[in-house]
């Protein structure tokens, strides 16, 4: 069989696939256990003929696949991976390039120097930071975290890149109670422990408080790294920029911005308020594979001062090639070598979308998000936890009742929702109680998917509520 006829084969899989979505349900028809048995075999021992081995992945596959390309996909903050994103995607592996160099890859090189000016413009972030096209936002993360800790104690006359943190001078990172869990992992990762931070109250919607944060900055000694963050997990709301930059600046911190999702709030005028200010900040993290709908894996390490960016992550050896001036090595802002050449999928989605189409996906989201809350608070009984500021809602089922009571009926509710399959949306603990949590990112999802997924939970709580003869 010639290439053609294969990579026909299997885009009509990939064609089927989109295009038969909404009759499938928003969860796999298989659980792990069973997906592991259908894929398990005796090592072969012969060569296959690649049609059989296609047809054989994708039969075994299907069954176990989440519907994460679905509009009524609520479960984690996790874009659609538009058509054009996937189309730029599909020629990534076509052409088999290694993004580790530009000179290797002039191309791919390019494509993320390109990708990388359009992406500042579209996030309001000056126009000289450094950009290292990472897997998602856990490792942006970390590579940001890692240019800050060279800075911070480069200050103080520490070379960590050279000598490690044996010796070092101690570095205070100021952190909120409710920041990711990857942010804790990064610095896991990087040494600087995930238990060794000084962290700061947050408030009702799991933002920094400022007095408290105040305070912090007041008592640092010594280098520092202050961790705020643009768009938290459960509610989307955001740390007060304006306010916290300057003041952690004023004792010399590096601010790093975990902003997976809320940084792109940046791309809309009516939610860039949310986000005044973060351009004060030293670092960013953020992610393509969510409001940009770029296809995994995509994230974006973004770094005001490239020296401090570059110094952390630059891998040199003799064989590989040197950059001269104007020229950009994608190796140099990355934690690896060899990769996938990411920018071209971002490249893509940028240049289908413009700035006016990724403003509207932004946009489209958060108003389905407001939508349904304002629909669910209208039913007696279910509570909406959060002001709706992005695309997060938190969802109570039973708050009329006992608070114990109400837990029970809402892991309930939501066991119902994935069961049936119109939507899927998954459990969280916010304060202590259980919440269903609605992560609106898909570019598909519009007033009429929104409506079908509200639709579904009232069928879904009426009928456990109901069941379950829970009365207030």
């Amino acid at each position: 069989m010639g290439t053609k006829e294969l990579f026909s084969i299997a885009a009509d899989h990939a064609v089927r696939f989109r295009d038969t979505a909404d009759s499938r349900p928003h969860r796999p028809l298989r659980d792990y256990a069973t997906a592991v048995e259908a894929f398990a075999a005796p090592l072969p021992e012969q060569s296959s003929p690649m049609v059989d081995v296609l047809d054989e992945l994708v039969t075994t596959a299907e069954p176990g696949l989440h519907l994460m390309t679905g509009a009524r996909f609520f479960g984690w903050v996790i874009g659609g991976s538009h058509p054009m994103g996937v189309a730029a995607d599909f020629l990534t592996s076509a052409w088999g390039q290694n993004a580790g160099n530009h000179t290797a890859s002039p191309s791919a090189a390019a494509a993320e120097t390109v990708g990388a000016r359009w992406l500042l413009q579209l996030l309001g972030l000056p126009a000289g930071c450094s950009v290292g096209f990472v897997t998602g936002a856990t490792v942006a993360n970390f590579t940001c975290l890692a240019a800050a800790r060279g800075e911070v104690l480069l200050r103080s006359g520490w070379d960590v890149d050279a000598n490690g943190l044996f010796g070092a001078p101690q570095i205070t990172v100021l952190i909120g109670d409710d920041a990711h869990t990857t942010v804790f992992s990064a610095l896991q990762f990087l040494g600087l422990g995930h238990d060794r931070v000084v962290r700061i109250p947050t408030d009702d919607l799991g933002c920094i408080v400022p007095v408290a944060f105040e305070q912090a900055v007041a008592d640092v000694s010594g280098p520092c790294i202050a961790i705020l963050q643009a768009g938290q997990i459960n509610t989307g709301a955001c740390d007060d920029f304006g306010n916290l930059i300057p003041i952690a600046k004023s004792k010399g911190a590096w601010v790093h911005v975990d902003g997976a999702f809320g940084l792109w709030a940046q791309a809309s005028a009516r939610r860039r308020h949310l986000t005044a200010g973060v351009e004060q900040a030293d670092s960013w993290a953020t992610d393509g594979h969510k409001w940009l709908q770029t296809p995994y894996d995509c994230g974006y390490a973004i770094v005001r001062d490239e020296l401090a960016h570059r110094r952390a992550m630059t891998i040199s050896a003799s064989y590989l090639p040197f950059a001269s001036e104007g020229e950009r090595d994608p190796s140099h802002y990355v934690p690896e070598l060899s990769r996938r050449a990411r920018g071209f999928a971002t490249w893509a989605m940028i240049r289908h979308l413009g700035r006016s189409g990724v403003e509207a996906v932004v946009d489209g989201a958060c108003d389905a998000a407001t939508g349904m809350a304002l629909a669910l608070a209208g039913e007696p009984g279910i509570a909406i936890g959060n002001d709706v500021l992005l695309n997060q809602v938190i969802v109570r089922f039973g708050a009329d009742l006992p608070p114990e009571k109400a837990d029970e009926l809402t892991k309930r509710t939501i066991g119902a929702l994935q069961r049936e399959g119109a939507l899927f949306a998954g459990a969280a603990t916010w304060r202590g109680r259980q919440v269903m949590r609605l992560s609106v990112t898909n570019y598909q999802t519009n007033a009429a998917e929104a409506a079908k997924a509200v639709d579904a939970i009232l069928r879904a709580y009426r009928a456990e509520r109901r069941d379950a003869r829970v009365t207030a």
